[in-house]
């Protein structure tokens, strides 16, 4: 039978907000094989600094249900950590079990012991979710105040009417947890005296969900006024074009 939209996204606890240490003590006290767990993941969560879990996929049929929850950590090492949690019930109405595993892998291949028929396509009459693989961050991270520094970017940020970053990536900033900013140089059109008037820093950002995304600040003096400017892009390629327009711009006057 059909499973109510809001029935397969009921979280495994209550959604009342904890510490990683709490959230990590709930999971590993419910988890019947939580003991399985390698020695070097539980010392990498003992630095845990904030924590997210989220449904990963779910099937419910005639009685029998299924959910994988993905739970992710920042760690102090700006590195991520994820534990997959299965929650599952082996006969009608009985109560869940909980499993937890470190790997993904090893999560599926419980998953398939379930007395459960694969999953159906989406276009099916159960609710099947699945979310893109996890992947390693492409940076070292500071752990900071990074969402407040998001804000602060985007605010000074003078584009041109249209040419800003939007409410989209303004929303996915919210979840930022830790950032880094570098000075970017190579690949620019610009040449001579033009090139020394331009700044350009990518401030690159790690979500709570283990996603990152950047900001490209193009700092310059090229005003009527010789005041100092800031422009906010979301892509590198955005960024080095606005500069040459700018200068073109200067050129032309």
């Amino acid at each position: 039978m059909s499973v109510p939209y809001e029935t397969a996204y009921e979280p495994p606890e209550s959604p009342e907000p904890h510490s990683p240490e709490e959230h990590l003590e709930r999971l590993l006290g419910r988890a019947l094989n939580s003991f399985d767990l390698p020695d070097e993941v539980m010392g990498r969560l003992g630095s845990a600094l904030a924590h997210d879990s989220a449904l990963h996929s779910a099937h419910h049929s005639s009685g029998l249900h299924r959910e994988t929850y993905r739970h992710t950590w920042l760690l102090a090492d700006a590195t991520v950590l994820t534990l997959w949690e299965l929650v599952h019930n082996t006969a009608p109405g009985s109560a869940p079990t909980h499993e937890i595993y470190a790997d993904e892998e090893e999560a599926g291949v419980a998953t398939s012991r379930l007395p459960l028929p694969p999953d159906p396509p989406l276009c099916g009459r159960h609710l099947a979710l699945q979310l893109p693989p996890e992947t390693s961050p492409r940076h070292a991270y500071v752990p900071d105040d990074s969402a407040d520094h998001a804000r602060r970017v985007l605010r000074r940020a003078e584009n041109p009417d249209g040419d800003r970053p939007g409410e989209d990536v303004t929303a996915q900033l919210r979840s930022a947890f830790a950032h880094r900013i570098t000075q970017a140089f190579g690949r620019s059109r610009l040449s001579g005296d033009a090139r020394q008037n331009f700044a350009l820093y990518e401030h690159a950002f790690l979500l709570f969900d283990g996603g990152e995304i950047s900001l490209w600040e193009v700092e310059h003096t090229l005003t009527p006024d010789g005041r100092h400017m800031c422009e906010v892009y979301v892509s590198e390629e955005a960024a080095r074009a606005a500069m040459a327009r700018r200068a073109e711009g200067v050129r032309g006057a």
